[in-house]
């Protein structure tokens, strides 16, 4: 059985009828941006995400760069940042001019260990910036406590892990301020590039509504630089019917990583996914990691079955960071995670047989 890495059949043909009549409803409005199909959207996203304003922006990294802009955190300021992620959190780090404090994260969940958060703070640490990678949520009650101790700002990259929970709140509600993405690949994807910021603080999400604007309240009075990040009509209606699927959506993708658990489970030198106390993991990515992550991959890719590396370069070791100076071994766990780390096929629709096929082939390999 062939198994792709990523199919979008199950999710989108039980919609194509809506998603045809959200599209013909933009085009016949002829209002294409910020109008009334990205004011619903929101609503219906803070709804969903038990946060006071959602802002939509064009992308996941506009997302964060608006959040730290809103903040005031730019040059002479440092952020904690995972060691392990996309290298988007770093860049958004980056665009703002404030200075990258890479933190290696707990090697179990690969998310960011509070501990080590703690080691990292110095008197010019502005805020924390912690990933939910993967779809697990972070240790947010730890994490906002250490903030809160060191009057410090969380902003949650919450783009892998639309309605995950800790101890039963959701990612991207704890941050004074918090990103995410609707890539298309993402758990509530859109067709194209879109993003939201999402807060409690009325201040902070009038800020970004000004940032993402050209800093533009009205047209063409400009009160600060701003951007031109702008989530468009057209995908704000996309979105608006895909978001009551997401939690049936979040369901199945559950379920197949149960199955996962259940068929790969005593294979020697393959780790699977832990999740932590008190996390819920709504398995944006199925990743295990095994010492032998080149040949696995390669004979998987032989029995039909398609798999991706994600990350292979931690962002300590790309070219774009060359400037920081860190070299191979500072930041030995996220190397590690990138040495062994495999993504198998996850997605909604996805059967108990093709988890077996999954199964079978890794096992004919181990």
């Amino acid at each position: 059985m062939n198994v792709p890495f990523l199919s979008f059949e199950a999710q989108h043909a039980p919609l194509s009828a809506a998603l045809t009549q959200a599209f013909t409803r933009v085009l016949n409005s002829q209002w294409y941006v910020l109008g009334e199909e990205v004011k619903q959207f929101e609503r219906a996203y803070s709804a969903f995400n038990e946060v006071a304003h959602t802002v939509g922006v064009a992308n996941g990294l506009d997302a964060l760069v608006l959040a730290l802009r809103a903040l005031g955190i730019g040059p002479g300021d440092e952020v904690i940042v995972p060691s392990n992620t996309y290298i988007a959190t770093w860049l958004a780090v980056t665009q703002v001019g404030a200075t990258i404090v890479p933190v290696e994260p707990d090697p179990a969940t690969s998310n960011l260990d509070p501990a080590r958060i703690a080691a990292a703070i110095s008197p010019r640490t502005r805020a924390i910036m912690p990933v939910h990678l993967y779809g697990q949520a972070c240790r947010m009650p730890e994490i906002m406590a250490l903030a809160a101790q060191h009057q410090l700002f969380v902003v949650e990259d919450n783009a892998q892990a639309q309605g995950a929970a800790f101890d039963g709140r959701r990612t991207g509600s704890y941050g004074h301020i918090n990103g995410t993405s609707f890539y298309p690949g993402k758990n509530l994807g859109a067709l194209g590039d879109a993003g939201a910021v999402t807060t409690d603080d009325e201040a902070l999400a009038q800020k970004v509504r000004v940032l993402r604007n050209y800093g533009s309240q009205q047209k063409y009075y400009n009160e600060t630089i701003g951007y031109n990040s702008r989530l468009d009509e057209l995908q704000a209606a996309l979105l608006q019917v895909k978001l009551p699927v997401l939690p049936e959506w979040t369901r199945q993708r559950q379920q197949v990583a149960t199955w996962y658990e259940q068929h790969l489970a005593g294979i020697a030198g393959l780790r699977l996914p832990q999740v932590a106390a008190g996390a819920t993991h709504v398995y944006h990515l199925y990743v295990v990691h095994t010492p032998d992550r080149a040949g696995l991959q390669q004979h998987l890719g032989r029995q039909g079955i398609g798999t991706l590396i994600h990350y292979p370069i931690p962002p300590h070791l790309q070219q774009a960071y060359q400037s920081l100076s860190f070299s191979e071994g500072d930041f030995p766990i996220a190397e590690d995670l990138a040495a062994t780390c495999l993504s198998l096929p996850m997605w909604p629709g996805m059967s108990e047989s093709h988890v077996a096929a999954v199964a079978t082939a890794i096992r004919s390999y181990h």
